[in-house]
């Protein structure tokens, strides 16, 4: 294997000093131009590439970004990534991606693992069973920014970067009342988690005193929104219109409409709030709210170099949604 070039190994090849090297390769004005050429010649021929970690020790910082989510397999989560790590290699930063598994040991762990290598700013999507984030505010104590995204704690004093959730579900709420259904069966997320609160709070209130029924479900994945369906549809009045909380609930849905070989939208209407890909996969399209990881993304990352260049107050953010017309309604 060919060794490492160093500093030293260029400072002894040329035999000048370590520190005029250094000072060389970062194009200090005090260093001739005809010492430069040397030093960026002989570091070409070489291969020589500065030591990151070491300059991250000196400096107690990197270019390097955290990011935590509970799952990386989500096409949410998957534009949120792609819009994240197009703007951090835009700006000369790197984008380390780590998954919790939904698990708040793990999401821990992953924490210790940014800390470890001195990123200089956190992005976390939170699980569904964490309650205390008292780890990651502490990372203000050394200048560590943390932005909270998409799943983002009750907690009032973090920065949080969210889809406008409360408005999502009133215009799901609004599309489904203009097509007049009075049967509707709402199934929504685990209900631990403030945006499972937030649209649980505005969809049911859209209804309040009016002859809409309602029935609310909860689903922490796929398979609970399959089964879910299934039971409603042994119910002596079956629902006339289904409201999706997410993409992973849609696609249970999907599943258990396809079982009981139900027509779209003739038999049930379906809406979901979703990042647009799992509606287009559908015949006919399913209408849905759109709630853009791609814009969470690069809202995120503004925000993020607020923090950095020294923003010390919390904000909340919020992206809009829009309702994109499908053939499921």
């Amino acid at each position: 294997m060919k060794p490492n070039a160093t500093l030293k190994k260029l400072s002894e090849t040329l035999g000048i000093s370590i520190s005029t090297v250094s000072r060389a390769l970062k194009n200090h004005p005090d260093i001739s131009d005809n010492t430069k050429q040397k030093v960026w010649d002989l570091s070409n021929m070489l291969e020589y590439e500065p030591n990151t970690y070491a300059i991250n020790l000196r400096t107690n910082n990197s270019k390097i970004f955290g990011l935590i989510v509970p799952v990386i397999s989500n096409y949410f989560y998957d534009s949120l990534i792609a819009s994240l790590e197009e703007e951090t290699r835009m700006h000369g930063y790197s984008l380390l991606i780590l998954q919790s598994g939904d698990d708040p040991a793990v999401e821990l762990n992953n924490l210790k693992l940014c800390k470890q290598n001195r990123v200089a700013g956190i992005f976390v999507s939170v699980t569904t069973e964490t309650k205390d984030i008292s780890a990651f505010l502490k990372l203000a104590d050394n200048d560590i920014p943390v932005i909270f995204l998409d799943k983002v704690p009750t907690d009032e004093n973090c920065n949080k970067i969210c889809v406008a959730d409360a408005p999502a579900a009133i215009i799901a709420a609004g599309a489904l009342a203009e097509k007049k259904k009075k049967n509707i069966l709402a199934i929504f997320g685990n209900s631990n988690m403030s945006i499972t609160k937030e649209r649980l709070e505005a969809f049911t209130s859209y209804f309040k005193g009016s002859d809409t029924k309602l029935l609310i479900k909860e689903a922490n994945n796929y398979n609970e929104a399959y089964h879910t369906v299934l039971a409603a549809w042994q119910l002596p009045q079956s629902p006339d219109a289904i409201f999706c909380m997410s993409d992973e609930i849609l696609t249970g849905v999907m599943k258990a409409a396809q079982q009981l070989r139900l027509q779209i939208p003739e038999d049930v209407g379906i809406i979901a709030i979703s990042n647009g890909f799992i509606p287009k996969l559908y015949h006919p399209e399913i209408t849905y709210v759109e709630t853009s990881g791609h814009k969470l993304g690069k809202l995120a990352y503004t925000r993020m170099v607020s923090c950095l260049a020294g923003s010390s107050f919390i904000q909340n953010l919020k992206i809009d949604a829009l309702l994109v017309k499908g053939g499921s309604l």
